[in-house]
């Protein structure tokens, strides 16, 4: 029952974030001041409906990190970015502020579908009272899990039903999202890790290569490093690999 509610709530964030370009700061019922903020008692539904969805806005906030970890591509895309940086040997550069902020954006631009699906199937429906609240959990994890399913692992999924104590179900579908969420993690996080492998060998050569030039020439004290750094950001450039790179995850996701 415990894990039901804790489902249920989850779904009901990713509802609001949909909402987050769509519900303003400030609505009718609710004053706010330099005091802090205050809610006033009303009878309206309109202004009732309106109270909810802020205080939901703000409950958001404070869950996305989660949501963006469990439920979106964002675990791959960052890892993917922190083996190229890793790679290369260039450090902290680019920032940890430029890769979070490329593979967020990148993650709002491959999950714009799943967000779109949601907002009119379930969302829409439910702000005009089409459809009950239920209703609209229920569709929206559908989309959720319908999404998830596409990356995972018969393999993962197998895994945490076993455990779970999940009797194997006509349609993957039909698995809870307590199954399907853990087996998305660990596929994403397998799929990431073969990516960042492909990503080492160019570079891991050419550090082969100077690390064997730098001892055939008697220059044992030199880091490789020093040496092999630039090379790779001038592999890296030719090749145009901010292009290729983004192109290749965006790609990973198409199906």
């Amino acid at each position: 029952m415990q894990m039901k509610k804790t489902v249920i709530c989850l779904i009901v964030v990713v509802l609001c974030f949909i909402v987050l370009g769509n519900v303003a700061f400030a609505a009718p019922g609710i004053s706010i001041s330099n005091e802090g903020i205050t809610i006033n008692s009303t009878d309206d539904p309109a202004e009732i409906s309106a109270s909810i969805k802020l205080l939901l806005l703000l409950t958001v906030l404070s869950l996305l990190p989660s949501i963006l970890i469990m439920f979106t591509s964002f675990t791959r895309i960052i890892i993917v970015l922190s083996f190229l940086r890793n790679s290369m040997g260039t450090q902290q550069t680019p920032p940890n502020q430029v890769v979070i902020g490329l593979a967020l954006f990148l993650t709002f631009f491959i999950m714009s579908p799943v967000m779109t699906d949601i907002n009119e199937k379930a969302l829409e429906p439910f702000s005009e009272n089409r459809i009950s609240l239920e209703e609209a959990i229920d569709t929206s994890e559908d989309i959720i899990k319908d999404n998830m399913l596409k990356y995972t692992r018969e393999k993962d999924l197998a895994l945490f039903a076993s455990i779970a104590g999940v009797e194997p179900p006509e349609e993957l579908t039909d698995l809870p999202l307590t199954v399907v969420t853990p087996a998305f993690m660990i596929s994403e996080l397998n799929t990431a890790f073969r990516m960042g492998f492909m990503l080492y060998i160019p570079f891991l050569v050419i550090d082969m290569v100077v690390a064997s030039t730098l001892m055939a020439m008697g220059m044992m004290m030199l880091p490789p490093v020093m040496i092999s750094m630039p090379f790779k950001i001038l592999l890296f450039i030719l090749v145009d690999g901010w292009n290729l790179l983004t192109e290749t995850i965006i790609k990973s996701f198409v199906r």
